[in-house]
């Protein structure tokens, strides 16, 4: 071995004292799946390059700022050897805005703010919605409570639970669809390119900065959309009622 140069196979010792952490955490760390499992030879794991590249670019995403949750969402997709700008990119990519804090309710209390039974029917629907997530314990996660609060209210209007969830399932497949086309778009334009290039050091801040400017103007996009769409057909359905009573009525003598 030549001086300076990383042994090509360390043991999990060697390894944490090469990036300055405990053996504990490079243990906890492969156990998370961060981290590949070692090769085995006899009773001892052996490490390598890999290895030791993957702990580096963990240890300067937790000192980024990242969460091992985050950390661990952005190594499943993005390439090796990707570091820096690159992981910023994908870091945005998987979560474009910051998530509203989950609650966690009683299923009980839910049940009565809903007015309905919580059957493993009802629970079904709400999970499949990504509104409730069941905890262990039997409580209950409500992943984007704003939305749980805008059913409820509608349910105070005096609109039926059913027709709410009924409706939410529409809207949920149809924001899917148009969420889709926007990211196929981005896609096309900015990042097959970007990756027929080699992806490029150079290149992320540009990619992220195309990103970080699209979003909001997606977002805008779809919001004028709809609220146009919106108006448009409460105006035939007013339309169409009119004419309707008119036509019940008859003519004039």
């Amino acid at each position: 071995m030549s001086t300076g140069t990383a042994p090509e196979e360390l043991t999990i010792d060697q390894l944490a004292a090469a990036v300055g952490l405990t053996v504990r955490t490079v243990r906890s760390y492969t156990t998370r799946g961060l981290l590949p499992p070692p090769r085995l030879r006899g009773r001892t794991g052996l490490y390598g390059r890999e290895h030791l590249a993957r702990l580096h670019v963990l240890r300067e995403m937790l000192d980024a700022g990242y969460t091992l949750s985050a950390a661990e969402q952005v190594l499943a997709v993005a390439p090796s050897g990707v570091s820096g700008p690159g992981l910023d990119v994908y870091r945005a990519l998987l979560n474009p805005w910051q998530e509203e804090d989950a609650e966690v309710v009683e299923a009980d209390v839910l049940a009565a703010r809903m007015g309905v039974d919580l059957d493993a029917g009802r629970l079904a629907q709400l999970t499949d919605l990504g509104l409730v997530r069941v905890l262990p314990d039997g409580r209950l996660e409500l992943p984007r409570p704003s939305l749980v609060r805008a059913g409820l209210q509608l349910s105070s209007l005096g609109i039926g639970m059913d027709d709410v969830l009924q409706t939410q399932a529409v809207l949920d497949g149809h924001a899917k669809a148009m969420a889709q086309a926007c990211v196929d778009l981005f896609r096309r334009t900015v990042w097959e390119p970007f990756e027929a290039a080699g992806q490029p050091e150079e290149g992320w801040p540009a990619v992220r900065d195309a990103f970080q400017r699209a979003l909001p103007l997606a977002s805008q996009s779809v919001l004028v959309t709809f609220r146009q769409a919106l108006a448009e057909q409460i105006a035939r359905t007013v339309a169409e009622a009119a004419a309707g009573r008119a036509g019940a009525a008859g003519p004039n003598p």
